[in-house]
């Protein structure tokens, strides 16, 4: 049986999931700028090898940022669409949750916070 919840609810979903997908993104960028900055003072081959895996790493998390980013904002359409065709019953309406939306976004949350650990721990070796 799938669960059902407020249109409210799948909304609020997306702006938390929204708001920290942006963080992400600004961090990475943050990170990104760090990484140009120990680049300049290292010529260690297996340093380079592993800024050269966190740029990588950095990219391919921004690309999956930016679907997700993608995927959420059409299916906010989606509701506002369903809302336009029923404005009136729409606060008594429920919908289906959308539990693979959420685990694709705790999924990354996950993969990025590895991520981020795995790089902390480079930046201690090498500042």
């Amino acid at each position: 049986m799938k669960k059902t919840i407020y249109m409210s609810d799948l909304h609020f979903d997306h702006k938390i999931w929204d708001n920290q997908l942006k963080f992400q993104k600004e961090e990475l960028n943050f990170f990104t700028r760090r990484l140009e900055e120990i680049v300049s003072r290292w010529t260690d081959k297996d340093v380079l090898k592993n800024i050269e895996h966190f740029q990588n790493s950095f990219i391919n998390h921004s690309n999956k940022i930016d679907e997700l980013s993608h995927d959420i904002n059409v299916h906010e359409d989606q509701l506002v669409a369903r809302t336009k065709e029923n404005p009136v019953a729409i606060d008594h309406v429920h919908f289906d949750d959308h539990s693979a939306q959420r685990d694709q976004i705790n999924t990354q949350w996950k993969l990025y916070n590895e991520l981020k650990d795995e790089y902390f721990n480079f930046l201690r070796k090498v500042m």
